[in-house]
């Protein structure tokens, strides 16, 4: 049984930051790559940043210069560190692990960037 868990998200003003955590337990000693994702109001799901097989950590292009990816834990947990936030940045935030094929999602957790 494989579990993902996502953490860290609540709401900050415009500017602000926050770091996501995302942990997979279980069955993780074969972790493929972990991503995360996010959900705006009224918008389609998106990538943020990832965790590609063999560990090469990555920044979708239009959030590089405010969003960093970081592997905390021997492949089953990873950091997103988020600064400079905007209000275009709220959403749910998911994480994604994918193990032996299958894709494990964690239930999500809100960023509200709000003045």
């Amino acid at each position: 049984q494989v579990q993902v868990v996502e953490s860290g998200g609540g709401s900050v003003q415009p500017g602000g930051s926050l770091r996501l955590s995302c942990t997979a337990s279980g069955s993780t000693s074969v972790i493929s790559n972990m991503a995360w994702y996010r959900q705006g109001p009224g918008k389609q799901r998106e990538v943020v940043a990832w965790m590609s097989d063999g560990g090469r950590l990555d920044v979708a292009d239009s959030l590089k210069d405010r969003f960093t990816i970081s592997i905390v834990n021997a492949k089953n947990m990873v950091n997103l560190q988020m600064n400079s936030l905007k209000p275009e940045d709220t959403a749910v935030y998911y994480c994604r692990a994918q193990i032996r094929g299958t894709n494990y999602w964690g239930q999500g957790t809100q960023v509200t960037v709000s003045s």
